[in-house]
């Protein structure tokens, strides 16, 4: 028997499917100093893929749940296993239907970390610095200098 979506943005998805959430750790610079969060936020089975195999990542743990477990119609839930001072993502509701829906594609992703399991091997590693609120000035000097037959031909 298949139960209702009880999200109106994703009727395809219900509160028994799969999803991946990780504990970020992230950065936010302000007034000229770099301060450390807490972030959680959905995985998506790609990305989980690649962290098994042993890139470096900014995730120091990663849980296996349901979607019923984070979304109570569109307001996350904290799980119980998060720190107390750990921070939802920007748009989590948004990317937690997203990542869900990935793992719904790929059900096999769904082995490396099994519903109601934390696996925290992964290369955590902060060497490069996630930087949450990172603004990039593109100046003149960027630009990069062209011999004047570039785009001749010659």
């Amino acid at each position: 028997m298949a139960t209702a979506s009880v999200y109106p943005d994703a009727p395809d998805l219900t509160e028994n499917d799969y999803l991946v959430l990780g504990l970020a750790t992230c950065f936010v610079k302000a007034e000229g100093e770099v301060h450390e969060l807490q972030i959680i936020e959905p995985i998506p089975s790609a990305a989980l893929e690649a962290i098994v195999k042993g890139i470096p990542t900014s995730y120091q743990q990663a849980w296996g749940t349901t979607l019923g477990a984070v979304l109570a119609g569109d307001q996350p839930q904290k799980p119980a296993e998060c720190p107390a001072a750990a921070q939802f993502s920007e748009e989590f509701v948004q990317r937690a239907i997203a990542a869900a829906r990935t793992y719904k594609a790929r059900p096999v992703a769904q082995e490396h970390i099994p519903q109601g399991t934390i696996r925290s091997d992964f290369n955590y590693s902060t060497e490069r610095k996630r930087v949450l609120n990172m603004q990039r000035v593109v100046t003149k000097e960027d630009n990069v200098k062209q011999h004047d037959y570039t785009h001749k031909v010659l």
